[in-house]
């Protein structure tokens, strides 16, 4: 069953799994040892088989990003050759690697943030790899069994703030500009990430449709990258990249504003959906 942290109607932050529309609570004899998903994670312990406290509807919490404070969210850039292709680059050597910082992430059905400062507010659909077992220098062989699980993710992006500079962060850390959710689907239940399907659309019409298989630099290959550099720990985040379709190279450009609700679907996954709203 998938996994969302969220906060009970009491106020104290929880997690615990979703069926449909219900979902069954970690409870607080669990949160008094782990007292969220990303120190549960670090226990190495299978959530399914603790005991859990009640059974709430889906609608009485208000859900968090899966991981709502992960040790670091490393983005993966130029991933997908259909990107690489349209920004007229080579596919490079290594992966391009930037940071987001947690606070910069929302919710499903929460709205994203169009900055006062710029109208180049762009979507782009992902599938991020949440870290179980961590560690540093992991083989691409051993790759997989650090994943805890998977989450849609839209790296929403501030085009010209990114172009700033030959660094990618200004325009990829504004305030609640990105998303990731609505749940973490745990590894056991997608063995095969590659073979699922990502589709993002903006008010209802497909921008970005393609095979997670076409990824130019595959999921053990980023965990074994990625690992080379810094121990990677439970809770962290691996946001793989992006496909072709974003609204900077289309003709004319595509930007989100106000009023506008962008969904990221991936296949086995399931489907985030924000709002997009302007900053006062």
């Amino acid at each position: 069953m998938p996994i969302a942290s969220y906060i009970l109607p009491c106020g104290t932050a929880s997690y615990g799994f979703v069926t449909g529309e219900t979902l069954r609570d970690a409870g607080a004899d669990l949160r008094a040892r782990a007292a969220d998903l990303r120190a549960f994670l670090a226990t190495g312990e299978d959530l399914s088989a603790v005991a859990a406290g009640e059974t709430l509807a889906l609608s009485q919490v208000r859900l968090l990003s899966p991981l709502p404070n992960p040790d670091k969210i490393i983005c993966i850039g130029l991933n997908y050759m259909s990107h690489i292709l349209e920004t007229g680059r080579e596919k490079p050597a290594h992966p391009p690697i930037f940071t987001r910082y947690a606070g910069s992430i929302v919710a499903h059905g929460e709205d994203l943030l169009r900055p006062k400062s710029s109208t180049w507010f762009d979507f782009e659909g992902e599938l991020a790899v949440i870290i179980g077992k961590g560690g540093r220098h992991i083989a691409e062989a051993d790759a997989m069994a650090a994943i805890a699980g998977y989450a849609c993710f839209n790296d929403g992006s501030v085009r010209d703030f990114q172009r700033h500079s030959s660094q990618f962060w200004p325009g990829k850390n504004f305030d609640r500009s990105g998303a990731m959710g609505p749940f973490m689907v745990t590894s056991a239940e997608l063995p095969d990430p590659a073979s699922q399907h990502m589709i993002t659309r903006l008010n209802g019409e497909e921008m970005q449709s393609t095979p997670i298989s076409d990824l130019a630099f595959d999921i053990p290959a980023l965990i074994a990258y990625c690992s080379s550099i810094c121990t990677l720990l439970p809770g962290d985040v691996i946001a793989t990249g992006t496909p072709g379709g974003v609204g900077l190279f289309r003709e004319p450009k595509l930007f989100m504003k106000a009023g506008d609700t962008v969904e990221v679907e991936i296949s086995g996954v399931g489907l985030l959906r924000n709002g997009v709203v302007d900053e006062a």
